[in-house]
Order: C-alpha cells, then sequence, then structure tokens
C-alpha cells in the first residue's frame, strides 16, 4: 500500500462517528419538533443547515458505500466498492441539483413464489445523494405520520404492529379487514406524491429527478411516469409519506388501525351482520 492511500484510510478510519452522528442527530431532533409545532419557515431553513453539514454527508456516505449490504452492487455507471480515498472524496462532491443517471434494473425472486420482483438500482451517487436527502427530510414526517404505521420507520418493526393488533383485539372479538396494497412501489402517481411532500424547491426538483430518471433493462431505457424504484434509499420513506393519509369520501384523512407499508389492517366492532357489505 502507497503512502498516500494507507494515510486516506487512516483519515477515514480515524473520524469521530459518534461525534458526527449526535451532531446530525441534534439536528434532526430540532426539525422534528419544529415540524411536530408546525414552524415550517424553522425546520426547513434546519433541512437546509443538515444537508450543507459535513457530518450528514459524511455519514450519508458511509450507510451507502460501508454499512449497507448493497455496498457492492453497482448502477449504470458500474461504480461500487468505493476506496477510503473516493469517499472521502464523494463527500466533498454531493451537491443537489446534479444530473440524475437511470436506475439498473434487477429481478429478484419474490418469496413464496415463483414469480420475480424488479429492484432499480440507482448509481453510488445517487443513492449518497438519497440518504443525504433522507436525513433532511425523515425527522420532519416522523413528527405527522400516524401512530399506527410502522413499516421502515426508525425504531420501529413488525414486533410493534403485533403488539397493537394484540392490543386492539384482546379486550373484545372484532371484525378483522386484512388488505394489501397491490405494487405500493409501482404504482405511486409523482404528481400528487410531490404535491404531499410540499417542501422547497431544491428538494422537490431533486425528488422529481429521481423519479423521472427511467430504468436501464440490460441496453434497453424505459421511461418511468409513476412508481418509486425499489432499490432506491428514499423510496420507502417515499412510499410512506404516499400511503400515510387516506381519504374517506367524504374528502377527511381516514386512518387505519394498523400499516405495514403495503400491509395495513382494520379493526371493527361487531356490529350487526346487516352492516357488512361484501368488496368485490
Amino acid at each position: 500500500m502507497s503512502n498516500t492511500s494507507f494515510k486516506t484510510t487512516v483519515e477515514w478510519n480515524a473520524i469521530n462517528w459518534r461525534k458526527l452522528e449526535r451532531r446530525v442527530y441534534q439536528l434532526q431532533k430540532r426539525i422534528y419538533q419544529a415540524s411536530s409545532r408546525g414552524d415550517v419557515k424553522t425546520y426547513r431553513r434546519l433541512q437546509k443547515t443538515l444537508m450543507k453539514s459535513w457530518s450528514a454527508r459524511a455519514l450519508a456516505v458511509r450507510r451507502v458505500t460501508q454499512d449497507n449490504q448493497g455496498k457492492k452492487t453497482a448502477g449504470v455507471d458500474g461504480v461500487k466498492s468505493l476506496s477510503p480515498k473516493k469517499r472521502l472524496n464523494l463527500i466533498g462532491e454531493l451537491k443537489l441539483g446534479s444530473k440524475v443517471s437511470p436506475t439498473r434494473r434487477v429481478w429478484i425472486p419474490k418469496p413464496g413464489t415463483s414469480e420475480k420482483r424488479p429492484l432499480g438500482i440507482p448509481t453510488m451517487y445517487d443513492r449518497t445523494l438519497q440518504a443525504l436527502v433522507k436525513l433532511a427530510l425523515e425527522p420532519e414526517w416522523e413528527a405527522r405520520f400516524e401512530p399506527n404505521s410502522y413499516g421502515f420507520r426508525p425504531g420501529r418493526s413488525c414486533h410493534d404492529a403485533v403488539e397493537a393488533i394484540f392490543n386492539a383485539i384482546r379486550m373484545k372479538p372484532k371484525y378483522v379487514l386484512d388488505a394489501d396494497i397491490a405494487k405500493c412501489f409501482d404504482r405511486i402517481d409523482h404528481e400528487a406524491l410531490l404535491r404531499k411532500l410540499n417542501t422547497f424547491p431544491t428538494i422537490r426538483r431533486q425528488i422529481r429527478a429521481w423519479l423521472k430518471a427511467g430504468v436501464m433493462d440490460g441496453k434497453q431505457l424505459f421511461p418511468t411516469s409513476e412508481g418509486t424504484p425499489q432499490g432506491g434509499i428514499i423510496s420507502p420513506l417515499l412510499s410512506n409519506i404516499a400511503a400515510s393519509f387516506f381519504i374517506d369520501k367524504n374528502g377527511q384523512p381516514y386512518t387505519m388501525s394498523t400499516r405495514k407499508t403495503q400491509d395495513l389492517g382494520v379493526f371493527l366492532r361487531p356490529y350487526p351482520r346487516t352492516w357488512i357489505k361484501r368488496v368485490d
């Protein structure tokens, strides 16, 4: 190993990650508090501060290039498994508004069936930028999500959903509506999602670019008119935002009993059978 690469490795490994995590957490906590009290001006200013901070950029790079299982998976540019020197360079190269590359289509087996489901793998650069944007957007929406959703949320798991179901049915019998949102990631309306995000123009344009980037399947480029690519770091957050509030027939937000991304359950009191209608 040359002296230069050894020095770079030492610099990357010598970063005080816990200190960086504390700095980012404090900013995220302030974003969460501002969003909870509806102070739009404050949390947007804090989001811009977070995305410009070296600490958040370094954590985004580490998550994508070191921590994630997909660190050895390349996008359409073929870049993967970055060296410490390239990781440090990537921290300084991150910039919102950069040109977006199409995602790379990968087909993986669907558990329990013979079908395969598509993944859209963004480039290493786009994944890192998505991780940075997610650090800024997630605390804003965590303050606004309904308390009974559990999928892809920090500090929550399917065990929490099981506990919520148990508490809902243990005292008296209830009818249970178990539903699955078909093609949850693939059918999200881009314009409706962007309106719901209601964020400042820089992030909105960047997210729109990711949604409209297209997908490369082999050597053929296909446009993406709807949906978010399964494989993008920000996609689970976007799908949660899209599914966060269902609207009833009167135009009012309706909250289900439990939701775990595309799976949801509604628990009803045992009303007379004449109240229950068949749903085709």
